[in-house]
């Protein structure tokens, strides 16, 4: 799926009807579903069962993908709703980076073995919190319990405002391939309202560097839907970010949840877009980058067309995890750090999420898991559906059949009945052997992917999620 050649018309009343909360969708069941009956003993075995292969969806032979979450920040973005810890306190990144190692040594042990990992991603918070010599003794901790494959991917989240050229060269020294940039806007007065300052000509002399250095990708990320955005202000950045043509680009519908995120108390509601504006922001986007080369993921990203994230697409190996689009669809997920998230076989699980109660555990001899989920066999069916809906904007129905020995008309009977009003509205196409997503579906494709969800048709409650639109 490509750029729209023009944005699609949808009317008030159907923005009305379809904008309503929804998960985005980088796990299903969603991490709200996780349960603390599922510990760090239920963890364990999962590591182990791994190993031995007898475990529901356990692909012993696969290299890992590895998150690592570094949580501090030196101030604080008040759209964020990341798990982080604001502080000027650079000492206190020692005692973090002592437990992460405990916790690898851990995981390595539960293992086995020195495990592959063909993907590794340093999220945050910000990861350039921490000094050149503290993330080169991350890596080499990292280096001695896994074991780096060459060719893979190693990515790191870099806030423009915490690098120079010098350290993007210590990165890429220590084996970073792949930089993430925090950007945002580029309007000055749209930065001020989201405490978040950084001159567009600082982030192209940094972006450039990166270039002459050779690293092998550089993602943009953007937020559209913040307090004083407008369509001519936005459109302006959209200018600005396809100058700097980055080879991919990370573009967030902001979520708007004060009461679950306190920085986001300090955002004055009344600035903020409405739901219309918005989807006038993302068609901008759309079209914008389409022009320019890239072709549309989908939801939130975007990639030029040889980019490894394209092929994937193309290829029908694009997969959504918990950092979003991956393109590796059979990876196993192993989340370090404070409230990481990961997902092993068919399990997934979610590490503490204080730094207090994540340090007990690990110096009691545990590994910080405080919940999780084991997904039954009807989970299992659905991810799959709802991967495809959120990955290829398809489902072919013969391949959901062989691989779970159903009929999909008769076990989707109740969800192909709820499909029909986004039939209707021209959002979905039911076909013989499948159904397709269309061009204007692409913008609601939650709305899409919620239809299959069991639990979510069941509570019918989904105030704790950010809004489609």
């Amino acid at each position: 799926m490509t750029a729209l050649a023009s944005p699609p018309v949808v009317s008030t009343e159907q923005l009305a009807r379809l904008d309503v909360a929804g998960p985005r969708y980088t796990s299903y069941p969603t991490a709200d579903r996780f349960v603390e009956a599922f510990d760090s003993a239920a963890y364990r075995q999962a590591l182990e069962q791994r190993v031995s292969g007898i475990g529901a969806g356990a692909v012993p032979r696969s290299s890992l993908s590895l998150y690592v979450h570094i949580p501090f920040c030196e101030s604080v973005c008040y759209y964020c709703a990341c798990n982080k810890v604001i502080t000027r306190h650079h000492e206190r990144s020692a005692e973090y980076l002592d437990a992460l190692e405990r916790e690898m040594a851990l995981s390595a042990a539960a293992l086995g073995c020195r495990a592959a990992v063909s993907q590794l991603h340093l999220g945050g918070g910000t990861p350039t919190f921490l000094s050149d010599a503290e993330l080169a003794r991350l890596m080499h901790a990292i280096q001695r319990h896994f074991l780096l494959t060459p060719g893979g991917e190693y990515s790191i989240e870099v806030d423009p405002r915490t690098v120079s050229k010098q350290r993007l060269s210590h990165l890429a020294a220590l084996g970073f391939n792949r930089l993430s940039l925090g950007v945002q806007d580029f309007d000055p007065a749209v930065q001020r309202a989201v405490h978040r300052v950084q001159p567009f000509d600082e982030v192209e002399t940094l972006l450039n560097a990166a270039r002459d250095i050779g690293f092998d990708s550089i993602n943009i990320d953007l937020i559209y839907g913040l307090p004083l955005q407008t369509a001519m202000s936005f459109q302006r950045t959209l200018d600005q970010v396809c100058r700097l043509r980055p080879d991919r680009i990370a573009l967030y519908a902001y979520a708007h949840l004060p009461e679950r995120f306190k920085p986001q108390r300090r955002i004055d509601a009344a600035e903020l877009p409405v739901a219309g504006q918005k989807m006038a922001m993302l068609a901008s986007a759309i079209q914008a980058f389409g022009q320019q080369g890239y072709d549309y993921i989908g939801m939130d990203h975007f990639a030029l067309h040889g980019d490894s994230l394209s092929v994937a697409k193309r290829q029908g190996r694009l997969h959504r995890n918990f950092q979003g689009y991956s393109t590796q669809p059979d990876c196993d997920l192993l989340g370090l750090g404070v409230s990481a998230i990961g997902r092993i076989g068919a399990t997934y699980s979610q590490n503490a999420k204080t730094l207090p109660e994540y340090y007990d555990a690990l110096r009691d001899g545990r590994l910080p898991v405080v919940r999780g989920l084991a997904l039954d066999r009807d989970d299992l069916v659905r991810r799959s559906v709802i991967m495809a809906v959120m990955c290829q904007g398809r489902v072919d129905y013969e391949s959901i059949e062989a691989a779970y020995l159903i009929r999909f008309h008769e076990y989707f009977a109740a969800e192909l009945d709820r499909l029909q009003p986004l039939v209707d509205q021209g959002l979905v196409r039911l076909e013989v052997d499948g159904l397709q997503v269309t061009p204007l579906g692409w913008y609601f494709v939650r709305a899409v992917a919620m239809v299959f969800d069991k639990h979510l048709q069941a509570e019918r409650s989904r105030a704790r999620f950010s809004r489609i639109i």
